[in-house]
């Protein structure tokens, strides 16, 4: 029974894991990589609908990304929620596609970036033992009815300790290289 717990516990983590992913490709480094604009929201029609589903993406060098709209009409609007982004690039239409060139960053920018990762990974880092917190009571819970046995409660428990920490040591090290990217000049 207390593996239902944990194995609850791990899907929340595989989550947190995966929100970690996402969140890290939107923090911009100096080279070009369409996982910046996965946040980006184009009104189209009306509607806000993810800039991924109305456009693919191609990288043409270090610096610089083409994104070619699937509706021509659409060019306008998405140029529009590019430059309203929190990206901080300027975006030029040629009528067909739309060139991004990403500004070389900053020392000081680069620094700011580091923070955010940061505050990101501890964020997830919560997450993640909030999950724990939530196996953990399960199993206390089964152990005082008497479910199963204090034995198997203290195994449960340092299994729980174990996929916590493989998990907290994984977003560590996504933290430790996105920093990494961020101060390579």
């Amino acid at each position: 029974m207390p593996s239902s717990a944990i194995s609850d516990a791990k899907k929340a983590m595989e989550r947190t894991l995966e929100a970690t992913r996402e969140d890290f490709a939107a923090v911009r480094t100096g080279r070009a990589n369409p996982g910046i604009y996965a946040k980006v929201l184009v009104d189209y029609y009306g509607n806000p609908t993810p800039l991924q589903q109305l456009a693919s993406f191609a990288v043409q060098d270090a610096r610089t990304i083409l994104i070619s709209p699937y509706d021509v009409n659409a060019l306008r609007d998405i140029e529009v929620a590019l430059s309203s982004s929190e990206v901080g690039a300027n975006p030029s239409n040629d009528g067909k596609v739309i060139r991004v060139v990403m500004p070389e960053l900053t020392q000081e920018r680069r620094q700011e970036y580091v923070k955010l990762i940061k505050s990101k990974a501890e964020e997830h880092r919560v997450s993640i033992r909030n999950a724990r917190r939530a196996a953990k009571e399960i199993i206390d819970e089964m152990v005082d009815d008497g479910d199963i046995g204090k034995d198997e409660g203290r195994r449960a428990e340092k299994e729980l300790d174990e996929l916590t920490r493989k998990y907290v040591d994984q977003i560590d090290e996504m933290a430790k290289n996105k920093e990494e990217e961020l101060l390579e000049v």
